[in-house]
């Protein structure tokens, strides 16, 4: 009991420190770009000793690798913006999952204005019978459990987008299992416009977009996707690293849910908060995947950095430590991974090597060489008897492969 004291009083420490550290490291940025326009103050490569074969190089990277458009900020101000394979800063481009993260702003802002409360059940907003559960355990789904992925609602051999009733039945207790499912993230669309009593994408412009300057919509199908340009999407990354301020005003007060929001909401996923990928942490989760890996999200990678990450590679980086936000979107770019962790890590190989002459190994993870340390199926079992299989690397890295020897 004493030890299980300790390791849970060394969490809760760390907890408090990563707090701390954002929420220190978040306040000193003096520059916004305009609300409206298209001036956006910019940052020459060489105030940060980046030179240009550097550059060329990490170019070059995301060209061959499908990136339709690329933003590193500095302290706000815009250091590299690259358009490739034929977009623009006018094409909007879709978030895939990235926009998960998106949402969870969207959900904290209504608590904050009094519409509804995380800790209520979802069925108070979109009523009973939303699943197939019984309804002692549908009335036991908070809103809570839809943000932090732990409903509870099985996620085995279904359509993970369906949100009839039919499609969602029980499978464990909430908040006794971590499963990333798009259904019960998808309902947070209904919950919000049942509490705010107005359309989804009215309260964004609203409450976000017409504040920051920022431009995007939620699609009308049933996947929530949501589309802006590039820019916008590095504006939304540049008020979550600015912890909801911009410009000397508060467009996100919530301070309490806002860093529940950025930091370990569950002990099932320590990289996991309110649809916000975390990294620095022991261990992490993945999609589809029943199996906890040891080590970083992203080993490359500052470890108190934040990512949206979305299927194809769209990403959001928030690093607070450098004051940066990085944003990429783009087609697959071809990492045979379930999500865009892997690719990231790619990613952040290049953007650590930026410096000239650079020596930086803080983040690069070359200590050991890459090799396959487990082979698992998708519900953590040690196997080669499985169509699909997963390879687990010793960088913390997983790839998804096709088992071409079963017949």
């Amino acid at each position: 009991m004493r030890s299980l004291f300790s390791h849970f009083s060394i969490i809760k420490y760390l907890l408090f420190y990563s707090i701390v550290f954002f929420s220190t490291s978040s306040y000193t940025q003096s520059y916004f770009p305009p609300i409206s326009g298209t001036s956006w103050d910019t940052l020459s490569p060489s105030n940060l000793n980046w030179c240009k074969e550097n550059i060329d190089t990490l170019i070059n990277f995301l060209e061959l690798t499908n990136t339709k458009s690329f933003i590193i900020l500095k302290d706000g101000k815009i250091v590299l913006e690259n358009y490739l394979n034929g977009h623009s800063d006018t094409t909007y481009w879709y978030w895939a999952s990235a926009a998960k993260s998106l949402m969870a702003v969207i959900v904290g802002k209504a608590q904050e204005e009094g519409y509804l409360n995380i800790e209520d059940s979802t069925s108070k907003y979109i009523g009973s019978g939303w699943t197939s559960c019984s309804s002692s355990h549908e009335r036991n789904i908070k809103i809570k459990h839809q943000l932090m992925m732990t409903t509870g609602i099985n996620d085995f051999g279904i359509d993970l987008n369906c949100i009839d009733d039919t499609c969602l039945f029980f499978l464990d207790t909430p908040n006794s299992r971590w499963a990333y499912h798009n259904a019960p993230y998808l309902l947070l669309r209904d919950v919000v416009e049942s509490a705010t009593g107005q359309g989804i994408n009215m309260y964004i412009n609203q409450k976000l977009n017409s504040q920051i300057g920022m431009f995007g919509f939620f699609g009308v199908n049933n996947t929530n996707l949501f589309y802006s340009n590039t820019r916008s999407m590095a504006r939304f990354g540049l008020l979550v690293l600015n912890q909801g301020k911009w410009n000397g005003s508060s467009i996100f007060n919530d301070s309490v849910y806002f860093n529940q929001m950025i930091n370990t909401s569950q002990p099932l996923n320590e990289s996991y908060g309110y649809l916000w990928w975390l990294n620095g942490k022991n261990s992490h989760m993945q999609p589809r995947i029943q199996f906890t890996f040891t080590g970083s999200l992203n080993s490359n990678a500052p470890l108190d950095m934040i990512s949206a990450l979305g299927k194809n590679g769209q990403i959001i980086n928030i690093v607070p430590s450098k004051k940066m936000v990085i944003v990429r979107m783009g087609n697959d770019p071809d990492t045979n991974s379930l999500i865009s962790s892997l690719y990231n890590n790619q990613l952040w190989e290049y953007i650590n090597k930026l410096e000239c002459s650079s020596t930086n190994t803080n983040y690069v993870n070359s200590k050991y060489k890459k090799k396959v340390t487990r082979i698992i199926d998708p519900i953590g079992r040690n196997t080669s008897k499985s169509n699909i299989l997963f390879y687990i690397y010793n960088d913390g890295t997983i790839e998804k492969k096709n088992n071409h020897k079963i017949r």
